[in-house]
């Protein structure tokens, strides 16, 4: 891997991480349109610790005042109703299903899983989803004639039930395409939460699983064609892009629907069946290398 070749998917990593358009597949789709090397899932884990340092700055506050509720909770029986404390403990159970299906999948998730048919398929389908769950939450902020504004739940209405769903959501983002913030934030939208609050705890959520995987892919740099170097220059470039599209991100969904995301998702998905179908792209392109 060139130098130049990693600022642009270091670029990529950064630009699409929290947005729901899946970072993993435009990883991949980057270089198969580029005509490169597929940089391959570990790559893609290493990098993510870029923009997972950004959500911990970013959220530093949040995160701070979370873990210091959760190890006095501990040892102390009165702070175990704190909700900062269960918000802790919600990160780790919402974190058990990535975990455990993150290991059992690791062959398909380096293999079959980066086919480029497959990558459309979810693109498509997960964005229509999203759609769907914009669209309820829309309803039920606006309300109508004869419908009245429906209140919809926060992070503190958070129970160990819609801890799981969202954790089994984030876990469907094993597959390039499905997006690991689109998939929560659909999940927490469909259950009934904010725009915000199915974001905000979508990313802390995420925290843990990125941080986890990327140092477990960490043997396997500099083997095939990616070295320590540009992996180290991607994630750095991956780290202050990120930063700032996480801060747009979160000004953006308290105003904003996420059908733009929508409509590009599906348009992507198309245009890669198109381009697979006419033999212009392979399904594999890359993946002799990566």
């Amino acid at each position: 891997m060139s130098w130049f070749e990693s600022f642009v998917l270091g670029l990529v990593q950064g630009l699409t991480e929290f947005l729901p358009i899946s970072s993993s597949a435009h990883l991949r789709l980057t270089a198969a349109f580029a005509g490169w090397h597929d940089p391959g899932a570990a790559f893609t884990a290493i990098s993510q610790i870029g923009t997972e340092a950004a959500v911990l700055i970013y959220f530093r506050k949040d995160i701070a005042r979370i873990l210091s509720a959760w190890f006095r909770s501990l040892t102390n029986k009165e702070m175990r109703s704190d909700h900062d404390a269960q918000m802790g403990w919600l990160v780790i159970v919402g974190s058990i299903p990535i975990g455990v299906l993150g290991i059992t999948l690791k062959d398909q998730i380096e293999g079959p899983f980066r086919d480029l048919r497959l990558i459309a398929t979810t693109l498509i389908v997960m964005g229509i989803v999203l759609g769907i769950a914009d669209r309820l939450a829309a309803r039920d902020e606006a309300g109508g004639k004869h419908r009245a504004v429906k209140e919809r739940k926060t992070l503190k209405d958070l129970g160990v039930r819609d801890g799981l769903i969202y954790g089994f959501c984030q876990a469907m983002a094993l597959v390039p395409g499905v997006s690991r913030s689109g998939a929560t934030i659909s999940g927490g939208l469909l259950m009934g939460y904010t725009r915000e609050s199915a974001a905000r705890y979508s990313f802390l959520l995420a925290i843990p699983a990125v941080l986890a995987s990327g140092v477990y892919e960490l043997k396997d740099v500099g083997e095939g064609h990616v070295s320590w170097g540009p992996t180290i220059f991607a994630t750095l470039v991956a780290f202050f892009v990120g930063y700032a599209v996480i801060a747009w991100f979160m000004k953006f969904i308290t105003t904003k629907s996420f059908m733009p995301f929508v409509i590009y998702r599906v348009a992507l998905g198309i245009l890669i069946f198109i381009l697979v179908s006419a033999g212009v792209l392979s399904p594999h392109a890359g993946e002799s290398g990566g």
